[in-house]
């Protein structure tokens, strides 16, 4: 018998690209995350599956009381389109006390139905852990949330050290190779999900 031939890959560049909001998740005065995201954007962009839009915490001003005032309104109309625009997320944190800075979760309690049956990738920054410790609590939040994370992540171990002072990678080949691996793996999700709800309107 003869072997059979390879299958070809699947197109999609005839499909429209995944919508991906990339949120960037302290507001600390001196943060280093604009260094991450602005590195990481570079990356999404350069990626043929995505268009991509910016929900940054320091430019929206939530309270944290989770009622309704004119304050809540205002912040709310400019950051919620936006995620219930996205077919996926992607998500920038440091580590702040082995977890995630609160202006993130006060962000993701805002919102419930923007989530829900979405893939979000999660970058992280920090010191030894790299952050590492903020991922897998967002991991528990997601998943309430009925969003689904990727597996594979980037993570910045002593992060100030990695970068230059005009933010560039000292060594970009390990993270470009990792960011590459997430970004394919949130760009079939997105697909796989944004095409099933289509199908199927998601009941969870």
């Amino acid at each position: 018998m003869e072997p059979m031939e390879p299958m070809e890959p699947t197109e999609v560049a005839d499909q429209p690209p995944v919508r991906v909001a990339l949120v960037i998740g302290s507001n600390r005065e001196g943060r280093f995350g604009s260094v991450v995201a602005d590195w990481l954007l570079g990356r999404i962009r350069s990626h043929r599956d995505f268009e991509v839009d910016v929900v940054d915490v320091a430019e929206v001003p939530l309270p944290t009381t989770l009622s309704p005032s004119t304050e809540a309104t205002e912040a709310l109309a400019a950051v919620t389109p936006k995620l219930a625009a996205a077919d996926a997320f992607i998500v920038v944190t440091p580590e702040y006390n082995h977890s995630y800075p609160a202006a993130l979760k006060n962000l993701i309690d805002w919102h419930f139905h923007e989530w829900r049956a979405k893939p979000v990738a999660l970058v992280s920054y920090g010191g030894l852990s790299g952050g590492l410790r903020a991922v897998e609590h967002l991991r528990q939040v997601f998943a309430e949330l009925h969003a689904t994370t990727v597996r594979d992540t980037v993570s910045f171990h002593n992060a100030h050290g990695s970068f230059d002072d005009s933010g560039r990678l000292r060594d970009p080949s390990a993270p470009d190779a990792a960011a590459k691996v997430m970004l394919d793996q949130l760009a079939w999700w997105g697909r796989a999900l944004r095409e099933a709800k289509e199908v199927r309107p998601y009941a969870g």
